[in-house]
């Protein structure tokens, strides 16, 4: 028999998969873990459980959250639902303004924000702008592209084939245009066309083949014409898929019937989009053509111009960029989600995009020694934890990229490159998480939880989900204000010590005792489970392994309920070299704690220990050190 210490300095590689169980060979195995779940990771790593939601309002229906920062000093949390946005700021509701997207075109609403402005595009849908005064007051109107005695500038595209004609009835005032082919429908009403150079509007639609105009600029004469456009953007041709500015210019990432071309306006003049002469500062627009399917997914200025589309990964340049200067460059073939928007996140310079498997958060990173992008998948140990992602954003305070998955579910990613850290854990709360936005360094989740869509932020002093809390001067033991939660089984902690569990009715709960500071919520369990021994060291190459005695370094902790043999048991205060009081909240440890295990393990592929509790108290883990015997 040989006695080993086998000491777990950090966590920093996360919730591995199993598939790792035969790779203790891995740096991964070292600082991973089997389970680490509702646990957020420091980039030091150590860990401790999630914060707690505080709940902030009830909306009508699912949605989306979207950050808007009007200044350093004032962020909003804007919340998208079916037809209508709130407007929040500091966790308050501003106010509510209609909108033109329904519940299900939600998932493909792109944005971009440039000083009091929130540009918001849909394929269906007419760009947008939300704009919030100097008042405080907020608006939202359609884009207004550059105009010159009534000459619009907007895009414009043929739609229709290179051979089709045109044929004026007339050179000035209202006359017909009859094509050489059915190319008109109903909704070309109101939409513009060039003609030989020369702008026009139809006034309405007589048949497939002539519409009727209002000519703007003087035709220059009746004969048929190859030389026609129309708007790129419109009701028959759809609108902007996605948006950003670049450069001191807009750039529009594909439509609905131009998935692959980009427009970037003038410099200085972002809804211009004449392209002139092709001088410095004119507009400048172009397909992505390639050998496969290029769907512009997303824009993003970073580094260079970043394109994301359904099957690649290009980077625009251009120093600066200018019709003669610009150019396209695939760099990785990973492509993108193509059936919702996620917006991509830049982390230290990185940016990160969720790929169209659905399966790898992707890493796009510009590599001095190649001069080139590379997009590593920083998933690739966890797989099992990002599945199907459909909405993400990264908290720079916390150093934490939040995924929302599809079952409801959430992942948290602990990014740090500078010391290679890059660990995930997997969290669940009692409901469905839908979206997450970061609004300054504030984090707020949109989520289900029955039926019942609340608006719910991260708050470090709370360690229960859709919780509130209060205070009063004068003790007592009647608390309301819970509507939210009515019906459901809260725990409470009151003065600092957990009480029994209430059930909320009419809103209202009775404590067994009167307090004067309580936190009422939801509660949620957190986990920790190592690897078990592995394969190449002493104690995961013999035939049984005992676990002789753990000790756990901990760090402002109240409770720890662990199982090292004999299922999970509560570590009494004594254990702590402390003598409990009763009534009064119980202390928090920083130090060791040593528990003695029991019994001998012969399948060396289940950990030796676990923690797993649901008390609502401060818990973080620093370390472990086992002392084992191995039988050969």
């Amino acid at each position: 028999m040989v006695k080993i210490k086998d000491i777990k300095t950090n966590f920093t590689a996360g919730e591995v998969s199993r598939q790792l169980l035969g790779r203790g060979d891995l740096r991964a195995y070292q600082n991973g873990a089997l389970a680490l779940r509702n646990m957020f990771i420091f980039p030091t790593g150590g860990v401790t459980r999630r914060a707690g939601l505080h709940y902030i309002d009830t909306v009508p229906a699912n949605g989306r959250l979207i950050s808007f920062e009007f200044n350093t000093q004032q962020t909003y949390l804007i919340v998208f639902t079916d037809g209508q946005i709130d407007i929040y700021y500091e966790g308050v509701k501003q106010t509510t303004i209609p909108s033109p997207w329904n519940s299900t075109q939600l998932s493909e609403l792109a944005w971009t924000q440039s000083a009091d402005t929130l540009l918001l595009v849909h394929p269906s849908v007419s760009p947008k702008t939300l704009t919030r005064d100097s008042f405080g007051g907020w608006s939202l109107s359609d884009w207004i592209f550059f105009a010159d005695n009534n000459i619009q500038y907007y895009p414009y595209y043929k739609f229709a084939d290179s051979t089709v004609t045109l044929t004026p009835s007339g050179t000035t005032g209202t006359v017909t245009l009859t094509a050489s082919v059915d190319v008109f429908d109903p909704l070309h009403a109101g939409t513009r066309l060039r003609v030989g150079g020369k702008e026009v509007e139809i006034l309405s639609y007589n048949s497939p083949t002539v519409v009727s105009v209002n000519i703007i600029e003087d035709l220059t004469d009746t004969s048929a014409t190859i030389d026609w456009v129309e708007q790129a953007f419109s009701p028959v041709h759809g609108y902007p898929a996605s948006v950003a500015f670049h450069q001191d210019r807009l750039v529009i990432g594909g439509s609905r019937d131009l998935p692959n071309r980009l427009w970037f306006s003038k410099s200085g003049d972002l809804f211009n989009f004449d392209l002139g002469t092709g001088l410095d500062d004119e507009s400048i627009e172009f397909s992505i053509l390639s050998d496969q399917v290029n769907s512009i997914r997303a824009v993003f200025s970073g580094r260079h111009l970043q394109v994301f589309t359904s099957g690649a990964e290009w980077m625009v340049t251009g120093d600066p960029l200018t019709p003669q200067t610009v150019q396209l460059r695939r760099q990785t073939r990973i492509g993108s989600v193509i059936d919702r928007f996620i917006p991509p996140v830049d982390v230290d310079g990185a940016t990160l995009f969720i790929a169209r498997n659905k399966q790898e958060i992707r890493e796009f990173l510009y590599t001095d020694l190649e001069q080139a992008y590379q997009a590593s998948d920083l998933a690739l140990l966890s797989r099992h934890i990002v599945e199907n992602p459909v909405d993400q954003d990264f908290d720079q305070k916390r150093r934490l990229l939040f995924i929302v998955r599809e079952d409801g579910k959430f992942a948290t990613l602990t990014v740090y490159r500078a010391e290679q850290v890059a660990a995930w854990t997997l969290h669940e709360t009692d409901g469905a998480v839908k979206s997450v936005s970061v609004v300054g360094e504030e984090v707020y989740l949109l989520i289900d939880r029955g039926g019942q869509y609340t608006i719910e932020l991260f708050d470090e002093d709370l360690y229960l989900d859709s919780a509130l809390k209060g205070e009063v001067g004068t003790p007592t033991d009647t608390w309301s204000g819970l509507d939210h939660l009515e019906g459901k089984l809260v725990q409470i902690v009151a003065d600092g010590i957990v009480q029994t569990d209430q059930i909320v009715t009419s809103g209202t709960v009775t404590l067994a005792q009167s307090a004067s500071d309580v936190q009422i919520g939801l509660p949620f369990t957190h986990t920790i489970e190592p690897l078990p021994p592995s394969v190449i060291d002493g104690a995961g190459a013999g035939r049984s392994v005992r676990l002789v005695e753990v000790r756990f370094r901990v760090e402002k902790t109240a409770a720890l309920r662990a199982d090292v043999g004999r299922g999970l048991q509560d570590i009494a205060l004594k254990e702590f070299g402390q003598t409990p009081i009763l009534n009064t909240p119980p202390p928090q440890i920083s130090g060791d704690i040593r528990v003695r295990a029991f019994g001998w393990s012969h399948d060396l592929t289940k950990p030796l220990w676990k923690i797993e509790q649901d008390l609502p108290l401060p818990f973080t883990l620093l370390s472990v050190t086992m002392e084992l015997s191995v039988n050969d």
